[in-house]
């Protein structure tokens, strides 16, 4: 378990992970679509409580260079998965290669304020530095606005408020669409909610079989206020769980829909009724993602198959019931949310 890591910090020197032998995990079905039988990915949609109505499923571009984020971007499009989900920097910088050809429209677009961790924390300079980000992204991605604007969380419960307050003026004044939260734990939204004039749309945190539909109490926290649950890491995080990959119980359950045990993981998030980020393949580690060749458009291929089949009732039971692997949905969280698995 690694908790309290930052993503962002680890992207320089860190070692790559990879799934079961490298592999996408495609089953025979997807083997066959990724020949080209896929072209319309009908991602639907998921309504927000602000009535804002966003794609679903999301690429995940972290730990992507910015080659392989503009491929992986455009491999998604060409799938018809538009809603790109995305950090400021590098992953940004190949993003905004798409755009610039394509247009604003092309892409539904979710990204995040980078982690404030000066010390003594500093909320005026937090919240100016947030300002600053979004100005500095929108220069570089050349847009005016982003559908989806999410603030990361601070071992200081004033500089979450102080730039929650810089979210509600790009919401108020057309620069996002939606804001939300990523990896708050239950501590750092009651902190946020104290004075909050508008309350996040979602709250983007780890979500996996293994971790219980509930996400040990976070997911039921948060949408009992009305806050949505967007997951990333259906495979596991920092890496893909080898675990959850190999799972006898998701393999069996696969075999009965034709499907791989990666692809029940995937469909077993979204019929939970949440959003989910997907990473393009299962060859990823802490800060570092791959889409080379033909296994990143197979991989996409399988992650966009997520809405074309469903679980039965007792599948959904059995893997709900699953408590292996498990994890902290806050995992990239500050100190003050480490190992709390979302409890205040």
């Amino acid at each position: 378990m690694l908790a309290g890591v930052d993503r962002r910090s680890a992207v320089l020197g860190a070692s790559i992970a990879y799934g079961v032998a490298g592999s996408t995990l495609l089953s025979p079905g997807a083997t066959l679509a990724a020949a080209g039988t896929v072209t319309d990915a009908r991602i639907p949609g998921f309504k927000l409580a602000n009535g804002e109505t966003i794609p679903t499923m999301a690429l995940n571009t972290a730990g992507l260079s910015a080659d392989a984020a503009e491929a992986a971007t455009r491999q998604a499009v060409s799938l018809g998965v538009k809603h790109i989900d995305f950090h400021p920097g590098i992953e940004r910088d190949g993003v905004a290669r798409v755009l610039k050809e394509k247009g604003r429209d092309a892409l539904f677009l979710t990204t995040k304020i980078r982690k404030y961790k000066d010390e003594p924390a500093d909320p005026a300079a937090a919240a100016a530095r947030a300002t600053s980000q979004i100005a500095d992204d929108f220069a570089v991605l050349g847009v005016k606005n982003v559908d989806v604007l999410l603030l990361r969380d601070s071992p200081s419960c004033k500089v979450m408020q102080a730039q929650w307050s810089v979210l509600e003026e790009a919401l108020a004044s057309g620069k996002a669409r939606s804001i939300g939260v990523i990896n708050y734990c239950e501590k750092a939204l009651s902190c946020l909610l104290e004075t909050a004039s508008v309350t996040p749309t979602v709250n983007y945190f780890m979500l996996h079989a293994g971790m219980g539909p509930n996400a040990h109490g976070l997911r039921s926290f948060g949408e009992q206020r009305g806050i949505k649950t967007f997951a990333y890491g259906p495979l596991g995080e920092p890496g893909p769980a080898e675990e959850l990959l190999q799972s006898p119980l998701l393999r069996r359950i696969g075999d009965a829909h034709n499907r791989s045990p990666a692809q029940v993981a995937l469909r077993w998030v979204a019929q939970t009724g949440a959003a989910l980020s997907v990473r393009p393949t299962a060859a990823f580690g802490l800060g570092k993602s791959v889409c080379e060749g033909p296994e990143c458009r197979m991989g996409l291929v399988e992650r966009v198959q997520t809405f074309d089949w469903k679980l039965a009732p007792q599948e959904m039971s059995e893997i709900d019931a699953m408590t292996s692997p498990d994890g902290n949905p806050t995992l990239f969280s500050s100190p003050g949310c480490k190992g709390c698995f979302g409890c205040a």
